[in-house]
């Protein structure tokens, strides 16, 4: 997969057949050698925190941007929590309420972004 001189073809095509192997997952070429590892490293069943199974290569992306196990933060008061506890939290934390320092009225604090534009 790879371009060579045509000179060196024949002799490059024989060191690849005899030295490396497509990989029936992910089609990438792999040492012979190395095939092995590569499969059980790349593409072995693993088991998220979060009880989902996937190939081990998928993990790191799963648990930054899918796991609803994943940390989050708060948008109201930046504590870190579970993603599939966000909504709860931020419904509850967004209906707190602050003093203005301008009105004095106290203001949803999922109101204090956009209140100065009203104030007074």
């Amino acid at each position: 997969k790879k371009d060579i001189p045509a000179v060196n073809f024949i002799i490059h095509e024989i060191h690849c057949r005899r030295n490396i192997e497509i990989c029936p997952y992910c089609s990438d070429s792999i040492p012979k050698s190395e095939m092995k590892n590569h499969i059980e490293s790349e593409h072995g069943q693993v088991t998220c925190k979060c009880r989902m199974k996937m190939e081990n290569s998928l993990l790191k992306d799963h648990e930054a941007s899918s796991c609803p196990l994943r940390p989050v933060l708060c948008q109201f008061c930046d504590i870190q929590l579970a993603f599939n506890k966000l909504q709860e939290h931020e419904l509850y934390c967004g209906a707190r309420t602050e003093p203005c320092g301008r009105c004095g009225r106290n203001i949803l604090v999922r109101e204090l972004k956009e209140h100065p534009r009203v104030c007074g």
